[in-house]
């Protein structure tokens, strides 16, 4: 099969496109011919971030959606045929304060789904959301279900409430605003880009301003419950001084440094509520499959591109030009 690789050299350079052999399946095991495999940050990271001179070669991706083409003997759930979507979490099942020892990420260590095809355990693996294209369903899962915990697990967000979303444009972020705004809350979003903000308006952000400007000016009569914070260190501490006094901070990210400084006492007498969240269970999967039927949420598809497009994919995405989510069309 074909699939882009990761080898040899660190970042980028390390990319190529080459046939690799396809895993037979055993047990409970499926493979699935992927149709289209959503790219996320974390692929970039993993690709340069590697120490290839003492790692094998690796298919990086953690996002898929596809046809079953094979099973296992003991496979109950699935049949050829059947259009899925792979859960790109292992090892957490049930929903928990956190995930378990051994929790991984599609895509590293193993392989992950940049690939003609991918085989996983038929518990990693859910029925495609019949009203999605195989290009929505595939860049669906990891973004998704990240911005379902963190809003609605971690960050407890009801209809009545204000969230605010800085650095508005990833994928994960795409799917708050269209989450909080399925159950009625009210949005703020920031971008350094006005078109970026243009587009948040017309998916139903009630506020947009830029990252660079005075937030506490611009937001005076706002009350912000909610903030979820994914860039680090250049916008922490701004973050903080806009939420509410009692509000919380939900961070699953950090695209600028990750340490921060933080004035304690400020936060004491504040009252804040400061909490990690990491992707999701498989039981969050399902909770959030449901959640965008019900509503009828499509992902923010921006591009996709064909594997041999790889390289212009890692640096679209490296650059942040997309608004939404990109991914791989394999088939």
């Amino acid at each position: 099969m074909r699939a882009i690789v990761h080898e040899n050299e660190n970042g980028l350079d390390g990319l190529t496109v080459k046939d690799m052999s396809v895993k037979q399946v055993t047990g409970k095991e499926v493979r699935i011919q992927i149709h289209t495999a959503g790219m996320n940050r974390r692929d970039l990271a993993v690709v340069t971030k590697r120490h290839t001179a003492e790692d094998p070669p690796l298919i990086p991706g953690s996002d898929a959606s596809g046809i079953v083409e094979a099973v296992g003997e003991q496979v109950t759930k699935f049949q050829p045929g059947d259009e899925v979507v792979v859960n790109p979490g292992l090892g957490w099942q049930r929903k928990s304060a956190a995930p378990p020892q051994g929790f991984e990420i599609v895509g590293l260590p193993d392989d992950g789904t940049f690939a003609e095809y991918y085989t996983c355990t038929e518990d990693h693996v859910e029925r495609k959301p019949e009203y999605l294209s195989f290009e929505e369903a595939g860049v669906l899962p990891l973004a998704a279900l990240t911005a379902y915990r963190a809003l609605f697990t971690r960050g407890n967000l009801k209809a009545d409430q204000t969230v605010m979303l800085p650095g508005i444009g990833s994928g994960v972020l795409t799917f708050c605003l269209k989450f909080a705004k399925a159950i009625g809350a009210r949005v703020i979003v920031t971008s350094r880009s006005t078109e970026k903000q243009k587009e948040a308006l017309k998916l139903g952000a009630d506020v947009t301003l830029s990252t660079e400007e005075d937030w506490n000016n611009s937001l005076s009569s706002e009350n912000v419950d909610l903030l979820i914070e994914s860039i680090g260190n250049a916008t922490f501490n701004k973050s903080l001084d806009i939420v509410r006094k009692g509000g919380t901070i939900v961070t699953f990210g950090s695209t600028t440094e990750d340490e921060v400084k933080l004035n304690i006492r400020q936060f004491f007498y504040g009252q804040y509520n400061l909490l990690g969240s990491t992707m999701g269970s498989a039981e969050e999967f399902r909770e959030m499959l449901h959640f965008v039927t019900e509503h009828h949420i499509r992902p923010q598809l921006d591009k996709t591109f064909s594997i041999d497009e790889y390289l212009q994919a890692f640096e679209y995405i490296r650059d942040s030009k997309n608004f939404g989510k990109i991914g791989f069309k394999i088939v």
